[in-house]
């Protein structure tokens, strides 16, 4: 008997009521072939594409030795056809094998080499997952690999160097001995053996990262719902101010879009809290979030951190690595301070953006990102424009959408608000129990201007959280500069009604006393009653 003679109604054996069915004497099963794309899913959605290809390859493959025993003892004769194979592969439905050929495996002539139609990986690959950037037939290529490796009685191994699912307009497959390949089977080999299990545990601890992530997100989400008279705490950003808040409801808007962003702002404003918004906002949450200071990186390393590299392409590169493009592939590249990268770097930067592609340093491959960029800057870009220090046409395709994060002596109802929050965070790494400001520290915090803004506001906190030697923070315990500043009743240049004043010094005090009318009342040296009636005017009284 020849291979070409084998007839699956003859290798196939059944009891027509059901129950137990045959393939070449062994016992099989069949599966719908939606199924095992759904299996094939969820095992990457829930264990990451390296264990889901291990598990599939290592499944083919045994699936292909036990094919190769079964013919042994069922049709010794045919184990020495090299149609056999490819025969089996098609009558079990997984593939069809065309133009298969067998050498003896010498030199760089491969031992197997030939073409798969109509595969079932690429079809479910694609049904459930869409376009690949690589080759997907894993179980395919382990069946060969252990049909040959049975049949040769060494280790051979199969990859396949063209497939449908990444656009190839047919999937192509070598196989040769292990020690014919040489370093390109070394990437390919993990999925074969059980030392890749520190490769499906690394991809593993992503996986829950990412579900840690969005359970993070979730909670810092249903927290924004705590907030009471139109104040808002949603990841250490406090808006209670109109200017923070409209910044806020803008930003959550502009997460439901793919555009590009620029968030311009003085340094320590918290525009990568803002970022940070957008990209919890928006679908792609729970994918990376990936930030690097465009400004803290010399020229010379920037295009390598954000492109990666190639093994030998400079002095120091011992390994291939990963830019940040591609780490946060499928996620947010947060640009930081982008009004610092030179000329040169620049154009790189443009071509990225432009062709949603990118080469790493020393490499002539294109890879493809799919990213969303949000850059920051606290310089004017349009002035650097104009100047000839950054580049038109870069600035406009960043620039799809301005958002502007004001400074804190903007937002002064927010000053309380956040000092208390960074209070909280800076008593518990302490392990220290204080519960708040005095009423003299609180009005030391408002009155002064915050030139460093945010950043500068919780270092003032950690300062007196150092400093305390009681449960509250005294206007003592802050830093010289905060101790000195003097009470100034004007806002950009205008000065401020007396009834705005009251206000806010009455809510700061109340914050201040965490929220306890009677002490409140007590050290503004007020009545109880007058200070519920002002409450009331306020929109803050008892509901």
């Amino acid at each position: 008997m020849r291979a070409q003679d084998l007839d699956l109604r003859e290798l196939l054996s059944f009891a027509p009521g059901g129950g137990i069915i045959r393939f070449m004497g062994k016992r099989a099963l069949l599966f719908d072939a939606v199924a095992l794309g759904l299996l094939r899913k969820e095992l990457i959605d829930s264990l990451g594409t390296t264990a889901a290809r291990s598990i599939l390859t290592r499944f083919g493959y045994a699936h292909g030795r036990r094919t190769a025993e079964a013919l042994r003892q069922e049709f010794p004769s045919l184990l020495e056809d090299s149609q056999t194979g490819p025969r089996l592969h098609t009558l079990l439905g997984l593939v069809e094998v065309a133009n298969s050929t067998r050498t003896e495996g010498l030199g760089d002539t491969p031992l197997v080499e030939g073409d798969w139609l109509n595969s079932y990986e690429v079809e479910q690959h694609l049904l459930h997952l869409g376009r690949s950037t690589e080759p997907v037939c894993w179980s395919l290529t382990g069946f060969a690999s252990g049909y040959v490796s049975a049949w040769a009685g060494r280790e051979v191994y199969f990859i396949e160097t063209r497939c449908c699912a990444k656009g190839d307009a047919i999937c192509h497959m070598q196989g040769r001995f292990k020690e014919q390949w040489g370093p390109e089977l070394d990437e390919h080999l993990q999925y074969y053996q059980m030392e890749s299990a520190d490769n499906m545990l690394a991809e593993l601890t992503e996986k829950l990262r990412s579900v840690e992530n969005r359970l993070r997100v979730k909670k810092r989400q249903l927290s924004c719902l705590d907030g009471e008279g139109g104040e808002e705490e949603c990841a250490c950003i406090t808006a209670r101010s109109p200017a923070m808040r409209k910044t806020i409801e803008m930003a959550r808007r502009i997460a439901k879009v793919e555009s590009t962003v620029v968030i311009s702002g003085e340094s320590g404003t918290g525009k990568e809290r803002i970022a940070q918004l957008i990209h919890e906002g928006s679908a792609r949450m729970g994918r990376p979030f990936v930030a690097v200071n465009c400004g803290a990186v010399t020229e010379t390393l920037l295009e390598s951190e954000l492109f990666g590299h190639v093994r030998g392409s400079f002095t120091g590169a011992a390994k291939d690595a990963v830019g940040l493009f591609e780490a946060a592939n499928g996620g947010t590249l947060f640009l930081d301070e982008i009004g610092e990268i030179s000329p040169g770097m620049q154009v790189k930067l443009l071509r990225a953006l432009q062709e949603r592609e990118i080469r790493r340093v020393g490499d002539n491959k294109a890879r493809p990102v799919d990213i969303r960029v949000v850059a920051a800057t606290n310089r004017n870009l349009a002035d650097e424009v104009a100047a000839g220090r950054f580049r038109q046409d870069l600035y406009y395709r960043l620039r799809v959408i301005e958002l502007r994060v004001p400074p804190l002596r903007e937002r002064r109802e927010d000053i309380l608000p956040l000092a208390r929050l960074f209070l909280d965070e800076s008593a518990r790494r302490s392990n220290r129990i204080i519960t708040g400001f005095d009423t003299k520290a609180a009005d030391q915090l408002l009155r002064y201007d915050w030139p460093g803004n945010v950043r500068e506001l919780q270092n003032a906190v950690d300062y007196g959280v150092a400093l305390c030697s009681g449960d509250r923070v005294q206007a003592d315990d802050l830093p010289e500069e905060l101790r000195a500043a003097v009470f100034k009743p004007t806002v950009n240049g205008g000065i401020r009604p007396l009834e705005e004043m009251e206000r806010e010094y009455i809510l700061a005090a109340l914050d201040a006393m965490g929220d306890n009318r009677t002490r409140t009342a007590s050290a503004l040296n007020i009545g109880i009653a007058t200070l519920y009636r002002k409450l009331n005017e306020y929109g803050k009284g008892v509901k």
